[in-house]
């Protein structure tokens, strides 16, 4: 395989988000609730206070820490689209061109909703992603942490995690990891509304989604 080219895997069939939720239920990962249950009613603004949709990636009960070693869960997000992806720090390639295509995607917004969208990135890497190894990243890539999250779970939930967003993920020897390369967009209830597979430049069609589903959210 070609070192440039270690962190990615090709991206194969698509499976709906819905089908992704259908064989989660199915195997006992997902817990429908209702938006109460799952979070305070404080972290949760009064209109998005309903049922969450099926297709929600809410509906996955993930617990995750930042880097500043907080503990939440992914509807801390709910009521605002969200940019999604997954990573780790130590990787040498694509990683890094992930962070430069999400800073690409924000900075290319318009001024109006530019810090509207919060920034979600999970790591693969249990064993050394710990807090500390997050925030060193944040200062390493400059990475404004009131607008970005980076965060680490569990193995099992990780793994669970990246089922429903559609990421493929294999630990390698040496602490390296193949995974898919991808930016996802989730509306204010979790519903992945976009992708790109754009890293390291920008996706104008993607940008402007990520323009349309803020101004309208």
């Amino acid at each position: 395989m070609n070192s440039t080219h270690l962190c990615d895997i090709q991206h194969h069939r698509c499976v709906s988000t819905a089908q992704r939720l259908a064989t989660l239920c199915f195997l006992g990962i997902i817990h429908v609730a209702h938006a109460a249950e799952i979070a305070p009613a404080d972290t949760i603004p009064p209109t998005v206070s309903r049922k969450l949709p099926g297709d929600s990636v809410y509906q996955l009960s993930v617990p995750l820490v930042d880097q500043a070693a907080r503990e939440f869960s992914l509807d801390r997000f709910r009521g605002k689209p969200l940019l999604v992806t997954m990573f780790y720090s130590h990787c040498p390639f694509v990683c890094p061109r992930i962070v430069e295509s999400l800073k690409k995607t924000e900075a290319a917004l318009p001024i109006a909703v530019r810090n509207k969208v919060p920034v979600l990135m999970v790591s693969f890497d249990i064993a050394r992603d710990d807090p500390t190894a997050l925030k060193a990243l944040a200062v390493e890539r400059h990475i404004d942490t009131n607008v970005w999250t980076l965060a680490r779970s569990d193995a099992a939930h990780t793994r669970k995690l990246a089922a429903i967003l559609g990421i493929q993920y294999r630990e390698l020897g040496g602490g390296d990891f193949n995974h898919t390369s991808v930016l996802l967009l989730l509306d204010r209830d979790g519903r992945i509304v976009g992708k790109t597979f754009e890293i390291g430049g920008i996706d104008p069609a993607f940008v402007k989604l990520v323009a349309k589903t803020t101004a309208r959210d």
